[in-house]
C-alpha cells in the first residue's frame, strides 16, 4: 500500500463487525474507538476526535521530554489538556501544558515553541494527503 520511496512512520489496522465500535491494532498494542451513546455508539472507547487529541497530546509530552533531556532541564510532572472547539465552520485545538518544575521565562517560551513544532502538531496543522482504496470481498 506504500510507494517504493516512502518511509513508513506508523501503521494501524481497524476491524469493525457491527455498530460504531472499532478494534484498533497498532503494532502489538490493541485499543478501541467508538462514538458516545448520544451519537449512536455504545461508548466502548474514545471517539475518533478524542483519539486525534490524544495523538497530539502524547506527541507534545514526548517531544518536550526529549527536548528537556537534551538540555538537561527538569520538567517534573507534566499535565497536557487538549480541547477541540467548533464555532460554526471554524475549528481549533486548544492545548494547555502544565509543568511542575520551576522554569525560567526563557525556558517556558522555548518549550511553547517546541510544542508548536511537534511532528503530530505539524501534520494536523498543515494537513496531510489521504489516499483511499475500497476493496470488496473478504479481507482475511
Amino acid at each position: 500500500m506504500t510507494d517504493a520511496g516512502a518511509i513508513l512512520v506508523a501503521s494501524v489496522v481497524l476491524d469493525s463487525a457491527a455498530g460504531y465500535a472499532q478494534t484498533i491494532r497498532a503494532g502489538h498494542h490493541e485499543l478501541g474507538a467508538d462514538e458516545p451513546r448520544g451519537a449512536g455508539g455504545s461508548d466502548s472507547g474514545p471517539s475518533p476526535f478524542a483519539l486525534l487529541l490524544s495523538a497530539v497530546g502524547a506527541c507534545t509530552a514526548i517531544t518536550l521530554r526529549m527536548y528537556a533531556e537534551r538540555k538537561t532541564w527538569e520538567l517534573g510532572a507534566m499535565h497536557v489538556t487538549l480541547q477541540l472547539l467548533r464555532d460554526g465552520s471554524d475549528q481549533r485545538i486548544e492545548r494547555e501544558i502544565r509543568l511542575a518544575a520551576p522554569l525560567s521565562d526563557e525556558q517556558v517560551a522555548r518549550l511553547a515553541e517546541i510544542a508548536d513544532k511537534t511532528p503530530v502538531t505539524r501534520v494536523v496543522r498543515e494537513g496531510v494527503l489521504i489516499s483511499t482504496r475500497v476493496l470488496v470481498g473478504s479481507h482475511a
